[in-house]
């Protein structure tokens, strides 16, 4: 045989063998999954109610619990893998992390790197304030204060359903519309859950509640391109847990609210 040869059937050979490891590795971890008895999530641990670090030192939050959730359906051990918002998609990418869960939103640029899963909680902006003012529908809010964040997107959509006579505040970021609240300067606050939160864990003899929401914005869980056998699991396990009552639980322990009608 001629080295012209050789080199021909040397290279379709090689070729062959990237074909058959490329379409094995593209549906590789759910088999890797399975095989280990072990899956690798990804979760915040600086993004209160949805990752952080308790008194422990232990990572807790809606996204751990729902990463817990997915571990124990599978019936495999779980490993979280703190990130940030900045490294969460690059870990995914680079196989750091078999799923993303860290307030993930899908937008049409991620949908370019990265594929999502059905939404498997909220992630809103929202009126909140004392138990002891009763808000059950915009008109509620008429003749009383609520502090905002100037240009926000609390405070677009508040302006939107706000009837005449609501005192409207506006601050130049977020401590301060927070400080305003809090000091007693307005009576209720318009702000996104995280914030809300971090506020009512720092000032709980506020008794400060969820009260009306102004704008959803569902959280999805990351899948790396090409692992459709894996989304296809996780999904499963998403619809599971939404029949079941499940996410509504982790919502209304986390958030102080049902998750609702997520979208698929």
């Amino acid at each position: 045989m001629n080295t012209s040869k050789r080199h021909l059937l040397a290279t379709a050979a090689g070729l062959a063998l990237a074909c058959v490891f490329g379409s094995a590795h593209a549906q590789s971890a759910l088999q890797a999954i399975e095989k280990n008895k072990l899956i690798r999530i990804a979760i915040p641990t600086d993004f209160p109610p949805y990752g952080f670090v308790g008194v422990d030192l232990k990572p807790q939050g809606l996204d751990v619990d729902m990463a817990a959730l997915i571990a124990q359906k599978m019936g495999v051990r779980l490993e979280l893998v703190p990130v940030t918002s900045a490294n969460r998609i690059p870990y995914l990418q680079s196989r750091k992390a078999d799923l993303v869960i860290s307030t993930l939103g899908k937008n049409p640029e991620r949908e370019k790197v990265i594929d999502f899963t059905a939404a498997y909680s909220p992630f809103f902006q929202a009126v909140f304030g004392p138990t002891s003012i009763t808000v059950k529908s915009p008109a509620d809010l008429a003749g009383k204060s609520i502090a905002v964040t100037r240009g926000a997107i609390e405070d677009q959509e508040l302006t939107k359903v706000a009837p005449a006579g609501t005192d409207i505040r506006r601050f130049e970021d977020n401590n301060a519309t927070v400080s305003a609240y809090v000091s007693g300067q307005t009576q209720l606050v318009a702000t996104g859950v995280s914030v809300a939160e971090n506020m009512m864990q720092r000032n709980p003899g506020l008794r400060t509640e969820y009260k009306l929401l102004l704008k959803d914005s569902p959280n999805y869980i990351g899948v790396a391109k090409g692992e459709d056998a894996l989304r296809a699991k996780v999904n499963a396990i998403i619809a599971e847990a939404k029949a079941a009552g499940e996410l509504d639980q982790l919502a209304q322990k986390w958030l102080k609210r049902p998750a609702g009608n997520l979208p698929e």
